[in-house]
């Protein structure tokens, strides 16, 4: 069943995103797809949103918009891209065909910018990518900030070991600027980290075979864009399945009861830190004495997760 909450996707399109874009397109009415430097090179991933979108069989009819190529303020010469995760192309090496849609002219801050107006109140943001598009709305007009009703973030972690450094999530480390711009924005917001990720998002060589046997094409995608990502987890981050934090964020954005535990806490972006650039502090004891600004997700059913994912696999013939 389709919730009929206007939805607006900002990803860095690889690998788990497409998931999770196949997700959302199965939950939501999505307004359209914005592409923020991330995962893989930056016309890679236009042209993977473009491909996830006719999988979903809708081709043409969500747009896809290009955003910010890279973060705020160049800390590097180029911001880490992760082709080592996701394979050259950020879908496990399948090399699909170009899509026949094309990319928006429109760019995607100022496409959110006026869907906000347009919308107040009634937009939700799902953001499975550094938050550089949506911080450069905030600045560009701050207007908006009042019209968003809430924003789902995939990133940072809950006091937790990180996927790109040992302190931090991949997203946050990018570009912590912009995600202490959004963070500190006022917006309602929930955050579901990359230790939920380890802990309930897992899908193990049993969990494949089970969505291989669903023999859609929905289930064939998921198989073929997961290639790499199971070897990756396995020699590097020591987890033995592949691992889908983007398609368990939007699971959570489309039935909350699946979080099962939650809290409210103030959380912040180091942004400076030789260390801990990107470490997402969550004060779970208040001793900051700062107001909670974001609803953080500390635990996950399982069951009803997977459930989720298959019916959305299973959906797609």
């Amino acid at each position: 069943m389709v919730d009929m909450r206007k939805v607006i996707i900002d990803t860095d399109t690889a690998g788990d995103d497409t998931i999770a874009i196949l997700t959302a397109l199965h939950h939501f009415h999505v307004e359209g797809i914005m592409i923020t430097g991330g995962n893989v090179q930056f016309s890679q991933q236009v042209e993977n949103a473009l491909y996830t979108v006719e999988v979903a069989g809708k081709g043409g009819q969500v747009p896809v918009y290009k955003g910010q190529e890279g973060p705020l303020l160049q800390f590097e010469k180029t911001h880490r891209t992760v082709e080592d995760v996701h394979g050259s192309d950020g879908m496990g090496g399948a090399n699909f065909p170009l899509a026949k849609q094309r990319p928006e002219k429109e760019h995607a801050v100022d496409f959110f910018i006026d869907s906000v107006h347009k919308n107040p109140g009634e937009i939700t943001v799902l953001a499975i990518a550094p938050l550089t598009n949506i911080a450069l709305a905030i600045k560009k007009d701050p207007t908006i900030i009042p019209k968003i009703r809430d924003i789902f973030i995939m990133g940072g972690t809950n006091n937790y070991l990180g996927n790109i450094t040992p302190a931090a999530e991949y997203n946050f480390y990018v570009d912590p600027e912009a995600a202490r711009i959004v963070l500190n924005s006022g917006i309602p917001m929930t955050m579901v980290g990359w230790d939920m990720c380890t802990q309930y998002s897992i899908m193990s060589d049993d969990d494949h075979q089970e969505i291989i046997a669903l023999g859609t094409k929905g289930s064939q995608f998921f198989n073929a864009v997961n290639k790499v990502v199971k070897e990756f987890n396995k020699n590097v981050h020591k987890l033995n399945g592949t691992t889908h934090p983007d398609t368990l964020l939007m699971a959570v954005a489309a039935n909350e009861a699946i979080m099962i535990k939650s809290g409210r806490y103030f959380v912040d972006v180091e942004t400076k830190g030789e260390f801990t650039r990107g470490y997402s502090l969550v004060d779970i004891n208040g001793r900051l004495g700062k107001q909670p600004n974001v609803l953080v997700c500390e635990s996950i059913n399982r069951n009803a997760y997977k459930k989720m994912l298959l019916e959305v696999l299973a959906a797609i013939k």
